[in-house]
């Protein structure tokens, strides 16, 4: 190699490494590569981890290819032993107090550390889950929430009030200096009689205790016992009744982040297909609002909950139902569907909605039998979800399915986290099918 040769080679290095030196040429050449590799790339040095784990890199990401969570499995929740009185219905030992349905590799990880070293038996039953943690117990004075990636336990301190009925809400909060802060709530339930107050607990992790407070509403109502809210930007929805003869179907409005202690109903949309709907779901769209699906027998209808121009006018003013509208966005028949899916004929033709996906307006989760199928809503194509785990133990039709997500990116330089593969089967419309998720 001649001089200039050599020359023009260390010049090439020396403009390489100063482009590579550069934070925004990097983020420009990082954003191109696929997830899998960018999260192996968090080990070629602190500057890379500090660049790839910053929020704004994650933000930037995240709305290019629009990927931001991996599925798991499910958590199958069975409703019998809630509130179970000392001589009623026990669990059998054959069947665990946690059950997670696997569909990956890491989703089978989750599940041998819940069944090794006793955890499953000293977390008890699952709860719910937020921003990849899990909250079980027992109710209503036992709990703990536990994180699979540091595989750390944290025990609740015992709650200071006793609720014989109650629901819950899980906040986990973004993380900041590597520490993940969230909120435990529990709320009374005034089952026998309509009260304008609700009595709750909330546990702090930053406290690390349980602090007392009474919500009031200008309108009687009810909480629904035994149910989980959603958590949408920090705000609750709990489910809630209204009347004793002509029963309203509502939410319960609670927003802790703003300091006041008011809780705003809105009625749930009425359906025309899913009149006597037999499941209902919450979850946040694709665009950051409330969605709301109901299915019956017949079909399944699905709304979408008006953006407020002011976020938190309707939780800070005395009124007691909120003005914010539900705008309908699709009806599906489950008949049509079934038609449009022939290779699913063998299977039952019942069906249920069972979850939205995050952060999702495209797809949704249905439950036929002992299958779970991913609905993509436009299409009305469906694709089976495999799963492992022991299906015939489960008694679905008392079972509540969850489905357990985690967040796709690493936060921490202590993160060893494994791209997840799923491999899909094919639905036999290869042709018309729509761009599946991969989890």
């Amino acid at each position: 190699m001649s001089r200039q040769e050599k020359k023009k080679e260390k010049m090439l290095e020396s403009d390489v490494h100063a482009a590579l030196t550069c934070d925004d040429i990097l983020n420009e050449i990082l954003l191109r590569l696929p997830e899998k590799f960018v999260f192996r790339l968090i080990l070629v040095s602190k500057r890379w981890l500090r660049v790839i784990c910053s929020s704004s890199f994650r933000s930037d990401y995240h709305a290019r290819c629009r990927v931001n969570f991996h599925l798991l499995g499910f958590f199958v929740c069975n409703q019998l032993y809630l509130c179970r009185p000392k001589d009623g219905r026990r669990r059998p030992k054959s069947e665990p107090a946690l059950q997670l349905l696997t569909v990956c590799e890491e989703g089978d990880d989750v599940c041998n550390d819940l069944m090794s070293s006793g955890n499953c038996k000293q977390l008890g039953y699952f709860i719910d889950s937020a921003n990849g943690l899990l909250l079980c117990g027992r109710h209503p004075l036992t709990y703990s929430v536990w994180n699979p990636i540091s595989k750390v336990l944290f025990q609740l301190p015992q709650p200071q009030r006793f609720y014989k009925r109650l629901c819950m809400a899980f906040i986990a909060e973004d993380y900041f200096n590597d520490i993940l802060h969230y909120k435990v709530i529990r709320a009374n339930c005034e089952c026998k009689r309509e009260v304008n107050t609700v009595s709750i607990e909330t546990f702090s992790s930053v406290t690390g205790t349980w602090k007392h407070f009474t919500l009031t509403c200008s309108s009687n109502f009810s909480l629904r016992p035994w149910t989980v809210a959603t958590v949408i930007n920090g705000v609750v929805y709990w489910y809630a009744t209204q009347g004793k003869i002509a029963i309203k179907e509502s939410l319960a409005i609670y927003d802790p982040r703003v300091g006041n202690t008011r809780i705003v109903l809105l009625k749930l949309p009425d359906g025309k297909i899913s009149q006597d709907y037999d499941e209902f779901v919450l979850g946040e769209s694709s665009d950051g609002l409330l969605q709301y699906g109901q299915s019956s027998k017949s079909g399944m209808e699905i709304w979408v909950l008006e953006k407020e121009q002011d976020s938190i006018s309707s939780i800070t003013t005395s009124n007691a139902q909120s003005n914010r509208k539900w705008n309908f966005r699709y009806r599906l028949s489950f008949k049509s569907m079934w038609k449009k899916n022939p290779s699913f004929c063998r299977q039952t033709k019942e069906a249920q909605i069972l979850s939205f996906l995050p952060h999702n307006s495209e797809y949704v989760f249905i439950r036929s039998g002992q299958n779970i199928l991913l609905l993509h809503i436009e299409s009305q194509l469906l694709k089976v979800i495999r799963y492992h785990g022991p299906s015939s133990l489960i008694q679905w039709d008392f079972s509540k399915v969850v489905p357990y997500f985690r967040p796709s990116w690493p936060r921490s330089s202590l993160c060893h986290e494994k791209a997840a593969t799923s491999s899909w089967p094919s639905s036999g419309h290869e042709t018309a099918a729509p761009a599946w998720p991969s989890w």
